[in-house]
Order: structure tokens, then sequence, then C-alpha cells
């Protein structure tokens, strides 16, 4: 589904997501994983295990794995079940970034204008 055009905000390219079962009873498990390990964090942290040295360690471990089991399930999420669609952006030109007029882009001589842009330069909203 290619547009013919290339204006802003246009879809050049999408492609519709897999969807595959397999990805689908893998999240489903990883999610179950995410369920008994955050119990395991919670049931540690009401029981005070982090007063000793190995109760920390125990339960920095945990929290760990919970950010590493749920960087897995974003992972296979985005990569199976979201669409992949490159949209044309606008490219700005140079000029655009330093907030010059398009009149002013190629530059003015030494001296042309002076006292106009001294006046815009004091009083910014100044009207020709």
């Amino acid at each position: 589904m290619s547009s013919s055009g290339n204006s802003y905000g246009d879809i050049h390219r999408y492609e519709p997501a897999r969807e595959s079962t397999v990805a689908a009873i893998a999240i489903v498990l990883l999610t179950i994983l995410e369920v008994v390990i955050v119990g395991l964090f919670t049931y540690g942290l009401v029981l005070a295990w982090g007063t000793t040295q190995t109760g920390n360690i125990y339960l920095g471990t945990l929290l760990a794995l919970i950010f590493i089991d749920l960087a897995f399930i974003l992972l296979l999420y985005r990569k199976e079940f979201l669409p992949d669609v490159m949209i044309v952006k606008k490219r700005r030109r140079k000029w655009e970034d330093l907030y010059v007029r398009e009149e002013h882009a190629e530059g003015q001589e030494l001296g042309d204008g002076a006292m106009e842009h001294f006046k815009r330069a004091v009083y910014p909203y100044y009207k020709k």
C-alpha cells in the first residue's frame, strides 16, 4: 500500500502484523512468570528480607528479573503484534531551524536596512 506522492504525512510503507500463535503463547507464559516474580518480590518486601545482605541481593535479583521479563514481553508484542508503518516526514531546511524568514534565507548585504534590523532587535513585534 504505497502512496504515489511523498508529501508530508503520507504512509510510505504499511505491513500488517504477523500475529503468530507461538508469540501469543510466549507472551502469556512470560506474563505468568512476571506475576510469580512480582509475588515473590512483594512477599520478600513484606517479610523485610532487605534488612540482611543476602536478602537484599535476593530482592535486587528479583527486581532485575521483573524488568528483564517485562522487556521480553514488550519486545515480542512490538515485533509480532504491531504493524510496521513508515510515514513520510517533512525535512526542514537548515535556515528554518534558525528562525530565519524565507526572504532572508540567502542573507543580506552589510548595512542593508540596518535601522529596520535595529528596531526589530529592540522590539521584536515591530511592524514595517
